[in-house]
């Protein structure tokens, strides 16, 4: 029996923490062909199957389960003494994989990213924008942004952007013909511009006011997927649209949007940059952590 290869075992460890040759491939920067031979080559080589393939899924097999097991802390460790090289030399290098939603990625671009990249040009920053909530640590991802209520407790968050608030508005010339809503609970004979969450439920409008939550499944013959589509669609007069502040800001500045329900809408903590708790920080999440940081200070 041939020894398996590190880079053979690396692959390995990286299919079964993505369940998905493809998902693994991606993170690798292989194709799903080369990946497939190099796992075919290494259970050929240790004489026993390691993954049950079909078309749609990707599981382990009992041999694979304890190879696994095995075999995490030891690429960690791997991991953990080539970033020490890394650190002895000064400055970050390698890869840093951040998953964010689209408004924290703007205002990574804005306010972070080009001082990180200026002081750690050693370092590939691979920052992925989606609206779903994904499990960063099987995914392969150094870190995530989301809203602090939103981050998984055994993360460590590291608040940034300031506190965020979400807005109902509507056109004037909707209003004029509609009426003004005074309670959530008017929302229900208004026409609402309805939200679609990544992942696929409709988000239902929740409002605060002296203690006092409510959240509304509000009615709308219009569903939509993206914040500054909702703008717009409220802005053109399709009825009341519920977004983030910042996202209808300059149509409220310009009239095109007026807001309503203010007295129910208070700021909500922001979003936050999180990242597993008992694993080992690589030199270039750390650094930019200090970026981050330094950024919040002067803001």
């Amino acid at each position: 029996m041939g020894r398996p290869s590190l880079n053979d075992l690396a692959a390995f460890a990286s299919v079964a923490g993505h369940r998905s040759f493809r998902k693994a491939a991606d993170a690798m920067g292989v194709s799903r062909s080369a990946l497939s031979h190099a796992i075919i080559g290494l259970e050929s080589k240790l004489g026993v199957r390691l993954l049950n393939r079909t078309t749609r899924s990707v599981s382990l097999t009992q041999a694979g389960s304890r190879l696994l097991a095995r075999l995490d802390p030891v690429l960690q460790d791997l991991d953990q003494a080539l970033d020490t090289l890394s650190e002895a030399r000064g400055t970050p290098s390698g890869e840093l994989r951040i998953n964010a939603n689209k408004s924290g990625a703007r205002i990574l671009l804005r306010d972070v990213i080009p001082r990180f990249l200026e002081l750690n040009p050693g370092v590939e920053l691979d920052l992925v924008s989606e609206g779903r909530l994904v499990d960063i640590v099987e995914q392969g991802f150094d870190a995530g942004v989301r809203l602090l209520e939103a981050v998984p407790q055994d993360m460590v968050a590291v608040p940034f952007g300031g506190d965020v608030r979400f807005v109902a508005v509507a056109a004037p010339s909707y209003l004029l013909a509609r009426g003004t809503p005074n309670t959530p609970d008017d929302l229900r004979v208004h026409a609402c511009i309805r939200q679609r969450l990544p992942s696929g439920k409709r988000y239902r409008w929740e409002f605060s006011r002296h203690g006092v939550e409510v959240a509304v499944d509000v009615p709308g013959n219009l569903t939509l997927d993206d914040n500054d589509l909702l703008v717009e669609a409220a802005a053109a007069g399709r009825g009341v649209a519920y977004v983030p502040e910042h996202f209808a800001r300059s149509l409220m500045k310009s009239g095109r949007l007026v807001a309503v329900l203010a007295e129910w809408c208070p700021p909500l903590s922001g979003l936050a940059l999180y990242y597993p708790r008992n694993r080992h920080m690589p030199s270039p999440l750390r650094a930019f952590i200090d970026v981050l940081k330094g950024a919040e200070k002067a803001r």
